[in-house]
C-alpha cells in the first residue's frame, strides 16, 4: 500500500501501452496486493480440502439432479459417454485454470488472468461475463431449490408452499419466497468469514456426495441389461448433443480460483483443488448416469426433472427413498448457491480493488475478514432476481458468459507462457500449446452452438457493460489514476 502523499511508481510493463485500454497489471503486483481491501484484509485460512469442497460445491448440484431428463433423450444409454466427453472438454480449460491459479493466486479468477495478459478492456469484459455467469446462475439454482423443497415437503408432511409465494410474476405467483430464503441464508453464512463459510460448505458437500452414493448403491439393484441396448440409438450426433448439454454441469470448478487470496498455500493447493474436484465430480456423474439409464429406459427420461427420485421409488417400491433423495438435493442445491455466491463476491472484490467498480465491494470487515458489504449487496441483488424475475432465456446466458471466460483463460495461458517463460509455475498444462488451443476452440464451438436468443441477451449485457466501463471504470481505474499522478509529478519536477 502507498503511504499518504507518496507518488505511485508504475512498472515499465504498465507504462508501455500507448492505448490505456491495453494497460496490463503485472503479475507481481497482482500477487503482492493479495488480500488487501478497503479497511482490512482477507484472511488466509483455507486448506486444500476446503478449496476442493468449494469447487465441488459450486459444480455438483442442480446439473446431476435434473440434467438427465434433458440429456438422456438425446444420447440414449450412451449418455454415460456424453458425460465423459463433456468432462474431457472441461478438462482442457481446467488445466489452464490450474496453471494460472498456481502462478497468479488471486481472487479475480479469469478476470485477473486477463488483466495480467491481455489488458484492462479485455479484463473488464471477462469480469463482466463472470458477473453474468455467477449472478444469474445463483438466481436460477435458487429457483430449483424451491422446487425440491416442495417435493420434500409433499413427501413428508403432505403440504407444499403455495404457488402464490413460490413462483415469480408471470409464472403463476407473486414472489418465489423459497428462492429468496436460500440466497439470504447463504448470505448469513458468508458474512461470518471464509473459514467458517468453508466449514459449512464442506458439510453440505459431504451430504450431497453421500446422497449420490446412496442412489448408486440402491439404483444398481434395479439395473436391467436390456436398458443398455442399443447403446447409441441416435448415433454420434446424439452423444455429441448430450455432451453439449452436459458440459454446463462442469462449469463450477473455477470457483476454487476465486479463493486465491484466502488459501493458506495457494500456489500449490489451488491447482490440486481444481484438478481433484473435476476428477471427483466426473466419476460421480459417470457412475450416476450409468446406474440411472440401466435402471430406467432412456425414453422414460423425457420431460423428467426428478429422474433420480423416481428411480429410487421404482427400485424400492416405496416413496421413502425418493424423499431422502429430495432432502439430499435440497442440501446439494443450497451448497451450489452458497459456493457460487462466494465466488461472485470475490470477483467483485478484485474488480473493486482495481477501481473498475465502486470501492464498497472491496471493503473488508476487520473482525471477520469478510467483505460484508459486498456480500449483502450481491446477495440482495441475486435474491431479488430469483424472487421476482422469470429467468427464462436469461438463465441460458450463464452458459455463454462462462464459455467466453473459459476461452480467455486458455488464451491467457499461451500469452503468459510466451511473455513470461521464466516465471515460476507450480503446475504446467500438459502438451502445451495444443491443450489450451483445443480448450479455446472447444469453448468457441459450444458458444456458437447456442441459440440466437442467448446471443441477443449476451450482446445486450456486453453493451451495458461497455457503457459502464467507458463512463466509470476507464477513468477510475487504479492504473489510470496512478498514471495521471505520476504524470503530474513529472510535470512539476520539470
Amino acid at each position: 500500500m502507498l503511504d499518504q502523499g507518496q507518488a505511485p511508481t508504475l512498472s515499465p510493463e504498465t507504462r508501455k501501452p500507448v492505448n490505456p485500454l491495453m494497460r496490463r497489471k503485472p503479475v507481481e503486483r497482482l500477487v503482492s496486493e493479495g488480500g488487501q481491501g478497503e479497511g482490512g484484509s482477507l484472511r488466509r485460512s483455507l486448506t486444500m480440502w476446503q478449496l476442493t469442497m468449494i469447487s465441488i460445491g459450486a459444480t455438483l448440484g442442480t446439473g446431476i439432479f435434473v440434467v438427465l431428463g434433458t440429456a438422456a433423450p438425446k444420447a440414449g444409454p450412451a449418455v454415460t459417454i456424453s458425460f465423459i466427453l463433456a468432462g474431457l472438454t472441461a478438462l482442457f480449460s481446467a488445466l489452464s485454470y490450474a496453471e494460472l491459479a498456481g502462478s497468479v493466486p488471486v481472487s479475480g479468477s479469469s478476470y485477473s488472468y486477463a488483466y495480467a495478459t491481455m489488458g484492462e478492456l479485455i479484463a473488464w469484459i471477462c469480469g463482466w461475463c463472470l458477473v453474468l455467469e455467477y449472478a444469474v446462475s445463483v438466481a436460477a439454482v435458487a429457483v430449483g431449490w424451491g422446487q425440491y423443497l416442495n417435493e420434500f415437503l409433499d413427501g413428508t408432511i403432505g403440504v407444499t408452499v403455495p404457488e402464490a409465494v413460490s413462483a415469480p410474476l408471470g409464472e403463476g405467483g407473486f414472489i418465489n419466497l423459497p428462492a429468496l430464503i436460500v440466497v439470504l441464508l447463504s448470505m448469513v453464512f458468508l458474512m461470518r468469514g471464509a473459514k467458517e463459510s468453508a466449514t459449512v460448505n464442506s458439510i453440505m458437500v459431504a451430504v450431497k456426495i453421500v446422497t449420490l452414493l446412496l442412489f448408486i448403491g440402491i439404483g444398481v439393484m434395479g439395473i436391467k441389461a436390456g436398458n443398455y441396448t442399443p447403446l447409441a440409438p441416435l448415433g454420434m450426433s446424439g452423444i455429441a448433443a448430450g455432451a453439449s448439454t452436459l458440459f454446463f454441469s462442469y462449469i463450477g470448478f473455477d470457483a476454487a480460483s476465486t479463493a486465491g487470496e484466502e488459501a493458506k498455500d495457494p500456489k500449490k493447493d489451488l491447482p490440486r483443488a481444481i484438478m481433484l474436484s473435476l476428477a471427483i465430480v466426473t466419476v460421480l456423474y459417470v457412475l450416476v448416469a450409468f446406474v440411472a439409464v440401466g435402471a430406467m429406459p432412456w425414453q422414460d427420461f423425457e420431460g423428467t426433472e426428478a429422474a433420480l427420485a423416481q428411480i429410487m421409488t421404482d427400485v424400492t417400491g416405496t416413496s421413502v427413498w425418493g424423499v431422502v433423495l429430495a432432502a439430499g438435493a435440497i442440501v446439494a442445491i443450497f451448497s451450489v448457491v452458497f459456493a457460487v455466491l462466494y465466488g461472485q463476491t470475490r470477483i467483485l472484490f478484485a474488480m473493486s480493488r482495481d477501481g473498475l467498480v465502486p470501492k464498497v465491494f472491496a471493503k473488508v470487515d476487520e473482525k471477520t475478514g469478510a467483505p460484508r458489504a459486498n456480500v449483502v449487496i450481491v446477495s440482495l441483488f441475486c435474491g431479488v432476481l430469483a424472487a421476482f424475475i422469470p429467468l427464462g432465456k436469461l438463465a441460458d446466458a450463464t452458459s455463454i458468459g462462462t464459455l467466453f471466460a473459459f476461452g480467455l483463460v486458455n488464451v491467457a495461458v499461451i500469452i503468459l507462457r510466451r511473455s513470461r517463460p521464466d516465471m515460476p509455475r507450480t503446475f504446467k498444462v500438459a502438451l502445451f500449446p495444443v491443450t489450451p488451443i483445443l480448450g479455446a476452440l472447444a469453448c468457441g464451438y459450444m458458444m456458437f452452438e447456442l441459440d440466437s436468443a442467448t446471443w441477443m441477451v449476451f450482446g445486450g449485457w456486453m453493451i451495458v457493460g461497455l457503457v459502464f466501463y467507458f463512463l466509470y471504470g476507464v477513468r477510475r481505474s487504479r492504473l489510470a489514476t496512478e498514471a495521471e499522478a505520476e504524470a503530474e509529478v513529472a510535470t512539476a519536477e520539470k
